[in-house]
């Protein structure tokens, strides 16, 4: 999972020299943070610290913050997993819902599938949906987390899918021009 926190922090990296080069995108991301909302562009440079460009990068991939982020993708943190598992166009798919992990994991076990979380709900998808995701259904990994995102029976093959899902999305984030 380190590879992958280290990916985020050079994304980080990356938007705090394009703050403090007044670049306008990279400007304009900060107004997510509510204490950057409000000031002046032509201040921010000025202002914007490391820690504030960690926690838009975090946030934009649906965590609270950074240290959440840091908590969910290590495994530290597993009573809120952000919405990054479920991003906009998803509601377009077939997918079960429960407040319950172990209704969760029963109907996952009964019908098959692929359990994810959101926050702190959880929530059964097929195989497009994965696709969606930008994941492969057939990735080794998946079987060696016992198709549970939540509670996999493998850390190490989850840390592996949530690496290629966040590499995926800052690519995409990258070529529509963020």
């Amino acid at each position: 999972m380190a590879g992958v926190i280290s990916d985020l922090k050079t994304q980080a990296r990356i938007l705090h020299r394009q703050i403090e080069q007044g670049e306008s995108h990279a400007v304009a991301r900060t107004r997510r943070l509510p204490e950057l909302r409000d000031r002046d562009a032509s201040e921010l440079p000025a202002i914007v610290k490391r820690r504030h460009c960690l926690a838009i990068v975090a946030r934009e991939l649906g965590f609270q913050g950074w240290p959440h982020a840091v908590g969910v993708l290590s495994g530290t943190d597993s009573t809120d997993f952000g919405t990054l598992l479920y991003p906009d166009g998803a509601d377009a798919h077939w997918n079960i819902w429960s407040a319950s992990y172990a209704e969760a994991r029963s109907i996952r076990e009964d019908h098959g599938g692929y359990l994810l979380a959101y926050r702190r709900h959880f929530f059964i998808v097929d195989r497009y949906f994965i696709e969606t995701l930008g994941l492969l259904p057939e990735d080794p990994d998946w079987e060696l987390i016992g198709r549970d995102w939540v509670k996999p029976r493998q850390m190490d093959a989850r840390a592996r899918l949530y690496g290629a899902l966040i590499r995926r999305r800052l690519s995409a984030d990258l070529t529509c021009g963020r």
